[in-house]
């Protein structure tokens, strides 16, 4: 399900060798900014965990509420996920959201105890303690109609729906169509990344800890990824232009990226350009017809 085009990599952290998620790399604590933002975890029976003798792994990404009942994230955070346990094809309900500063972990099993041939036990044990779980919110997962895994980055987007509505003061808001084109005229419009993903990656290191964290970003340009053209990703980089601070990495995936002060979410995580997630990252755009479109299949609108 992890895509490498070129140096572009889909970025959902995947749960090994323990289950944790990590930070934006060197970003700022959100101290409850964005309450509306949460951690998934999801379950994918066909991928591969190398440390079990049967397919199915666990993965980690980010999401916004945008209503009590429907989550925006990215299309890879989505397509895969299992039903039950079982494969189904574009999406199921094995994922959950957690809307905490600091999602609790400690509920799961450690996979050491499954390894190497109990992975259907290890799925029984951890889909049970979410389940019984009042902070993990149990959701089923849609992506994007034309999201193909193998060029992920045209189509990312994906929408979860709860089980059950969770209520806010305040939710996330979707752009209004061609946002980035009016805003990418301004050149000193800021924008927040939030997510959970790792506070820093490298050949050898992964260093962070499951807490929702915020980046200053700037906005690069509209090209898309790969020869894509405009209409599909917009480039972000961090505010400071330092290596390892105020960018995002693996885990961040389909977290927002917001208008500098406002919940408008204009794209989300999508991919990063370089393994150790140093330089810049791909924003998949919200703000076009045809995510506008599937997104008010689920009831929400501009």
């Amino acid at each position: 399900m992890l895509k490498r085009l070129l140096v572009v990599m889909a970025g959902f952290a995947l749960l090994i060798p323990t289950p944790s998620a990590w930070a934006i790399t060197n970003g700022l604590p959100d101290n409850g900014e964005h309450p509306y933002v949460g951690q998934l975890l999801f379950y994918v029976p066909d991928d591969i965990d190398p440390r079990f003798t049967d397919p199915g792994s666990w993965s980690s990404c980010t999401g916004t509420l945008l209503s009590p009942t429907v989550v925006v994230t990215a299309g890879h955070c989505t397509f895969g996920v299992g039903q039950d346990g079982e494969s189904t094809g574009p999406g199921g309900n094995d994922v959950w959201i957690n809307f905490s500063e600091e999602p609790d972990f400690s509920i799961l099993p450690p996979s050491s105890t499954f390894v190497p041939d109990r992975n259907e036990e290890r799925y029984q044990a951890w889909s049970a303690a979410l389940n019984a779980s009042t902070e993990w919110h149990r959701a089923t997962a849609y992506p994007h109609p034309e999201y193909d895994d193998n060029a992920f980055f045209l189509h990312d987007a994906g929408v979860l729906v709860l089980d059950e509505p969770i209520a806010m003061a305040r939710y996330g808001a979707l752009p209004e169509l061609g946002l980035l084109d009016e805003l990418s005229k301004d050149k000193s419009q800021r924008f927040t990344a939030v997510g959970y993903g790792l506070e820093e990656s490298g050949p050898k290191t992964a260093i962070g800890g499951d807490t929702r964290r915020k980046s200053d970003q700037m906005l690069v340009n509209l090209n898309g990824a790969l020869g894509a053209g405009k209409g599909t990703s917009a480039k972000f980089s961090s505010n400071n232009g330092a290596v390892h601070q105020g960018g995002t990495c693996f885990g961040d995936s389909g977290g927002p990226v917001f208008v500098a002060g406002t919940n408008v979410v204009t794209a989300v995580n999508s991919f990063v350009m370089s393994d150790p997630c140093a330089g810049s990252s791909g924003g998949y755009r919200l703000d076009q017809p045809d995510d506008l479109a599937f997104l008010a299949s689920f009831g929400i609108t501009s």
